[in-house]
Parts: C-alpha cells; sequence; structure tokens
C-alpha cells in the first residue's frame, strides 16, 4: 500500500497560504502530485474556524472548501467509531482535537496503510504514536 499522509491544520493553512513556516519536508510531500493526503474532519474544522476568525490570508471558507474539495489527492476523513476508539488510545497527546489526528492516523495504520502525520505540533510529535514528517 501506498504511504499516506495525515495534515494537520498548520499544515494546510500553511501550504494553501505559501508560508514559509511550513516544514520543508511537509512542503515537498504537499508538493508531490503522487502523494495520498488524508485530512481529518477535524482538521478542517478547526481550519475554517481560523479562517472565520480573519487568522489566515484565506479569504473565507468557501475558499477553503473549494481548494481542498478541488485536490483529487486529498481524501477528507471522518471522525467515525473506529477513529474515535483510536483516540481513547491516543492518551499521551493531552489536546482532544489533536488526539483525533493522531487517531486519524492509528486507525488507517489498522487498516494496513503506511501513515506519517505532517505536523509541527511537539505534543504530537513527543507523543511518539505515529511518524511526523515537517
Amino acid at each position: 500500500m501506498a504511504h499516506r499522509h495525515v495534515l494537520d491544520t498548520h499544515a494546510l493553512i500553511w501550504y494553501l497560504e505559501g508560508n514559509p513556516r511550513l516544514g520543508q519536508d511537509a512542503k515537498r510531500v504537499m508538493d508531490d502530485p503522487r502523494s495520498e493526503l488524508v485530512l481529518p474532519v477535524i482538521a478542517l474544522a478547526e481550519a475554517a474556524f481560523i479562517v472565520e476568525r480573519g487568522r489566515t490570508s484565506i479569504p473565507d471558507v468557501n475558499s477553503l472548501l473549494n481548494v481542498v474539495q478541488a485536490d483529487p489527492r486529498l481524501e477528507i476523513y471522518p471522525l467515525n467509531l473506529e477513529v474515535f476508539q483510536q483516540t481513547l488510545r491516543a492518551t499521551t497527546v493531552p489536546e482532544m482535537h489533536d488526539r483525533q489526528i493522531v487517531a486519524t492516523a492509528l486507525h488507517l495504520r489498522t487498516l494496513g496503510h503506511v501513515v506519517s502525520i505532517l505536523t509541527k505540533d511537539d505534543s504530537i510529535a513527543t507523543a511518539g504514536l505515529v511518524p511526523i514528517v515537517w
């Protein structure tokens, strides 16, 4: 199976903005037309919240959704029961929305996928549950 890359909110926002704070390895993955990208719905919701608050150069939530939905490499992944069950196992990640991002990656791993998370978040990285690309 192909390697799947789970995006956190900052990876998504900073990539769409062309923000230099995006890590070079994460940018390389997101630039690659062969990359399989997974966007947990919680990360999309958080991104929409950031856009609504005017804390990004993305003009509005519809623009965000249009770009996300137009990218054929990107799958929006739901918070389903299986992901929720993995959330309960990710107790070393202190923030619930971050747990859900990690849980999405853990769930994909149970399905046989090789996964990593594109994140700069120290709490996700130090939890050591999933490889990090940044």
